[in-house]
């Protein structure tokens, strides 16, 4: 039984232009320094430039939830010390924490380009992984390597 006490979530308030929980932790994982504005003008052109460049229907929301879906992990390697012996050991990832990390992944990949700006990088970044393509995706796929190479451990799960 653990020591710790249970967390207690915060409700997080929706975004005013699509009203969505998802896009204020994006802006919450953009913000640099506390300026939030900034963050906002970043996340929102982003959308609006992600908008332009993918064909189809549907909203700006719509198309970023599914390049969400493409980068989230489903499984994820933890290191358990059994024995002496240290071994990674694949497990799903839980659904909060598989959006987390897509969104730390995505930030980073948008981060590491080369375009102008960070609105330009951030939706260059969503394209690619709408098309799964791109460094978010690769680190997706890298942590999915990872578990299945160590699929012979998946029996210390506990």
């Amino acid at each position: 039984m653990s020591r710790r006490r249970k967390t207690i979530h915060k409700r997080t308030i929706a975004d005013p232009r699509y009203h969505s929980v998802l896009i204020t932790e994006l802006i919450g994982v953009v913000l640099k320094q506390g300026k939030k504005t900034i963050a906002e003008q970043i996340v929102y052109t982003a959308l609006d430039l992600l908008d332009k460049k993918v064909e189809g229907e549907g909203s700006p929301l719509d198309k970023f939830e599914e390049c969400l879906e493409n980068i989230k992990p489903k499984l994820e390697v933890k290191s358990r010390r059994i024995g002496g012996a240290n071994y990674q050991v694949p497990m799903e990832v839980a659904p909060d924490r598989a959006k987390a990390l897509a969104l730390r992944w995505l930030l980073t990949a948008a981060r590491n380009r080369t375009e102008a700006n960070m609105a330009q990088r951030l939706a260059a970044e969503l394209v690619a992984a709408k098309n799964n393509e791109g460094n978010a995706i690769r680190k997706k796929q890298d942590v999915h390597k990872m578990a299945e190479a160590n699929r012979a451990f998946a029996h210390f799960r506990f």
